[in-house]
């Protein structure tokens, strides 16, 4: 008796049955991985951002005019910049419209903090001043919400001094 070349139906299934377990292994791991990747680059963002801040100050002695004063290639409609100046004690807060995981983006920057219910409007600003607590935020660059919409702001505020 001769057998036939290929597959038979059974042997295909057991593959197939293989194939899909090892997917649904495999999947939560890597979209786990996608969202520290982002919460990540969100936090390094604000880290960096927040010494560019810093910088201009010290080395110029003024404020930036623009959020494109702090470096190359920031996302103006996802990044934002608000602060308080008294007697050259400077409060700041630099925030991103982003959703991200909190405990990954504490981990890479411990006092960054994220709201999951603020929305993204054109009044992100006073959105900002309630979730810091400091409603004295005079001077802002604000990203331009237009054309993208959600929830979710991760933000980070510091303090110095500018001698």
């Amino acid at each position: 008796m001769s057998r036939r070349k290929g597959f038979s139906l059974v042997e295909l299934l057991i593959v197939l049955a293989v194939i899909a377990a090892l997917i649904a292994t495999i999947t939560p791991v890597a979209l786990n991985a996608i969202q520290k990747a982002k919460a990540t680059q969100v936090a390094q963002n604000l880290k960096t951002l927040a010494s560019a801040f810093e910088n201009k100050l010290y080395v110029d002695g003024s404020a930036p005019s623009a959020l494109v004063d702090l470096g190359r290639d920031i996302d103006v409609k996802r990044y934002g910049v608000a602060w308080e100046e008294g007697s050259g004690t400077y409060t700041v807060v630099v925030w991103a419209l982003e959703q991200v995981k909190d405990t990954t983006l504490q981990s890479v920057l411990s006092d960054a903090k994220y709201s999951s219910t603020a929305e993204w409007s054109s009044n992100t600003v006073d959105t900002i001043k309630t979730l810091s607590g400091m409603s004295n935020l005079t001077k802002a660059f604000t990203p331009s919400s237009s054309g993208i919409s959600g929830k979710g702001i991760a933000y980070y505020t510091f303090t110095f001094v500018v001698y």
